[in-house]
């Protein structure tokens, strides 16, 4: 497969030796796909949030379709977003990819088989040489989870078909967005009439909550309305609540330290669709739009602040559930589709739309039937899990959220519920249904090739004490959150 070496803009292209692929068809889109880092479903304008404008992604959705019961399936580890990226990539479920791809067929290799030109650039939270294998071009490439995004080290793809050694350089949006734009430049100047698979993977808005410094005071945080499922503390405790992603806020939750990283959170967002805007015009401008399919999601949701709880190590629907919008040819617009869906569906789903044969032993399911016919849902229910410490099974009205280290259950009615604040699992009058959502879970478990059980071996207390729980600040943070938010503590 061949690579492209690309310096910065004007480029010089430089081709390894080796066949070229072999051209596609003129008709065949092009895609643009645009992931995101940790945002929330909520996290838009256009999911009802009143604290965020997010205007160039509003009207993407407004063109296209959006999926309002997106999920990521869950983590073997803390790191979410490496098992989801896995997932995204492979088109196979958590227990099949686990967090590794190599030696799996990948999304961009499947467009490169069918005549595609293959970009990626931005964060890639899988092994090196699983990205080698699946792009032919590459600019600014980020191998790793956290990020400073004012001091991003990036990579290049060498005239070896292999990613550079990383160097130091600005701000990780503005990167990533010029690295998109120069290939789109270069595919077009270049004469290349196969269409082009560009991957542009964004690290905000994970944290560091350190906006560009024209964006820090963009929202006040006196005017930011906390989660309405907003606890000082979790109420009980789970796996480890102390896991990096929590130490970012003191325990228990300040309201007002919660809405300040709220506002350099939507701050990352806004920036972020700066750059969605400038992409989308660019497509314009180069007479590309119309004949370009557009997708933009992220890899997983995020607490910050909800249930006590900041990171996105757990199965409730701020975390679990990720923004997916589609829009171009051949995909309805201005629609709002509830079908469920996970990640992994949008490989065999873009597959479909290009016209291209579908991947081969996958688990994701392709949306083009639900999308032109909302009553074809794909699929009755999402099992999500994370670890072997907790599972959770739901249906268009009630959710179950299992603890097995803690014997315990959660049990929501989503319907008249939507921000799982009354447990309904202590209540007799439930059993049946807490029985009958068991039931299902354990099929799904089956069928997803999970063997952890209802309940552990060995069971753990429920109660914690929040004074004890150490915290500690990571490398990843620049100056401006470390004054802000780790003035009270010393770098572990």
């Amino acid at each position: 497969m061949k690579k492209l070496l690309l310096f910065s803009f004007p480029l010089l292209l430089l081709w390894s030796c080796g066949p070229k692929p072999e051209k596609s068809q003129n008709q065949k889109p092009n895609i643009l796909f645009i992931f995101t880092d940790d945002q929330r479903a909520d996290a838009l304008g256009v999911a009802g949030n009143p604290n965020l404008k997010t205007p160039n992604i509003d009207a993407l959705a407004r063109s296209g379709t959006r999926f309002t019961n997106a999920y990521v399936m869950g983590g073997n580890h803390g790191a979410i977003c490496a098992a989801s990226r896995a997932m995204l990539m492979s088109g196979k479920g958590l227990f099949k990819v686990l967090d590794k791809l190599d030696g799996e067929f990948t999304m961009p290799m499947h467009f490169a088989e069918a005549g595609y030109s293959t970009f990626g650039t931005g964060k890639w939270h899988n092994e090196k040489s699983a990205f080698e294998k699946s792009f032919q071009h590459a600019e600014n490439v980020y191998l790793g989870g956290m990020a400073n995004h004012y001091s991003i080290s990036l990579r290049d793809m060498t005239e070896g078909d292999t990613l550079s050694a990383p160097e130091e350089k600005g701000y990780s949006t503005d990167l990533f967005a010029d690295a998109a734009k120069n290939f789109i430049n270069t595919h077009v100047q270049s004469g290349n009439e196969n269409p082009f698979f560009a991957y542009v993977s964004f690290t905000v808005p994970h944290d560091p909550y350190s906006p560009r410094e024209d964006f820090i005071d963009r929202y006040s945080p006196e005017e930011i309305t906390l989660p309405e499922n907003f606890l000082p503390l979790h109420p009980f405790q789970f796996d480890q609540l102390n896991i990096r992603d929590e130490n970012l806020l003191a325990w228990p939750r300040d309201p007002e330290k919660v809405k300040m990283a709220l506002a350099d959170y939507y701050a990352l967002i806004t920036h972020l669709d700066q750059k969605v805007g400038e992409l989308i015009q660019l497509l314009k401008d180069q007479g590309l739009y119309d004949n370009t399919i557009i997708v933009y999601a992220a890899d997983n949701g995020l607490a910050i602040g909800s249930h006590g709880l900041l990171g996105k190590q757990n199965m409730y629907e701020h975390s679990t559930k990720v923004p997916m919008i589609f829009s171009g040819p051949g995909i309805p617009k201005d629609t709002e589709n509830q079908s469920f869906t996970y990640l992994f569906d949008i490989f065999p789903t873009l597959a479909e739309l290009a016209g291209l044969e579908q991947p081969q032993d996958i688990d994701g399911k392709s949306l083009t039937s639900t999308m032109n016919n909302p009553e074809q849902n794909p699929r009755a229910h999402i099992f999500t899990a994370y670890r072997h410490t907790v599972r959770a099974i739901r249906d268009e009205e009630w959710k179950l959220i299992r603890y097995p280290e803690r014997d315990f259950t959660q049990l929501f009615h989503l319907k008249e519920d939507p921000f799982e604040q009354n447990n309904l699992a202590e209540q007799p009058e439930y059993s049946n249904r807490i029985q009958e959502l068991k039931e299902i879970m354990q099929n799904e478990q089956m069928v997803a090739g999970d063997t952890v059980a209802w309940t552990a071996e060995t069971i753990l207390p429920l109660q914690y004490d929040h004074t004890k729980i150490e915290r500690k600040i990571d490398r990843w943070q620049p100056e401006y959150t470390r004054q802000k938010y780790f003035y009270d503590i010393e770098e572990k």
